[in-house]
């Protein structure tokens, strides 16, 4: 299983970060491969480029914000989250994952 996600919040500072690595985390824990892409302050960095995305089985989009570049995962299969929702219970979040395979 890969899984491909993004992370952005509205002031892209601390929580678009924390929400990233939460899922890095929680992913290894689960022995799960995924790439984070975040937008924060600093614009997208780790983007995502297209053949990540198309190797992906599920692309998880945790953002409180629209996010850049949505165009790319319209052919994925999208779960969505919001930051809170990842940052307090990450495991569940990519379990959810998981489900919507």
């Amino acid at each position: 299983m890969k899984i491909v996600a993004v992370t952005a919040c509205p002031t892209g500072i601390a929580h678009t970060y924390m929400a990233a690595e939460a899922l890095v985390k929680s992913a290894a824990h689960l022995k799960i491969n995924i790439q984070v892409e975040t937008q924060g302050a600093m614009g997208i960095e780790n983007k995502l480029s297209y053949h990540d995305i198309s190797h992906a089985d599920i692309a998880l989009i945790a953002s409180d914000i629209e996010i850049e570049q949505a165009e790319r995962f319209e052919q994925c299969h999208v779960i969505k989250s919001n930051i809170e929702e990842v940052l307090t219970n990450p495991d569940a979040v990519i379990k959810r994952c998981l489900d919507g395979f």
